[in-house]
């Protein structure tokens, strides 16, 4: 017995119009990014905006996997995330501690944490230059370093 085995129907070679509309709009794409850049356009970015809370942070591993998180100037302890906690976190940081070894910076130098007025929030590291606009990851990923800010705000209540 012979199985019924379907073979896909040749549909021959692509239509003219089709490879050539292709081309067209590749070359098109190509042609634009080409010019933005020759031109030096540069797209929008947000209007300034004023501060509403910034903290300087400075971040230590422990053997356990925590990690605290310390006022700088102060060097008091604000917040630790437990071990296997905070994943988002801890994965900027990493990235940020890359960058550090990679210029040969210390670990020791904080981070600074900033609440904007348009509800942004960004992580900067003064001594990279880096920047990291923390909104564009989600509200839940960006409330993990809102939490941060909430917790530096009531140590300081308290102090």
């Amino acid at each position: 017995m012979q199985a019924n085995v379907r073979v896909p129907a040749d549909s021959g070679p692509l239509p003219r119009g089709l490879l050539i509309g292709a081309g067209v709009l590749v070359g098109m794409a190509l042609l634009l990014v080409i010019t933005a850049r020759l031109s030096g356009y540069q797209p929008a970015k947000p209007p300034p905006s004023s501060i509403v809370q910034r903290e300087e942070l400075r971040f230590e591993d422990h053997p356990d996997g925590a990690v605290a998180i310390y006022l700088s100037r102060e060097n008091r302890l604000v917040d630790t995330l437990l071990p296997g906690t905070n994943g988002f976190v801890r994965g900027v940081l990493r990235g940020l501690a890359r960058e550090r070894r990679a210029d040969h910076v210390g670990s020791d130098a904080p981070f600074r944490l900033t609440r904007w007025a348009d509800g942004r929030l960004s992580l900067d590291d003064p001594s990279t230059g880096r920047h990291v606009d923390l909104e564009v990851f989600g509200p839940t990923n960006a409330g993990a370093f809102a939490d941060i800010l909430i917790a530096s705000s009531s140590h300081k209540e308290k102090s």
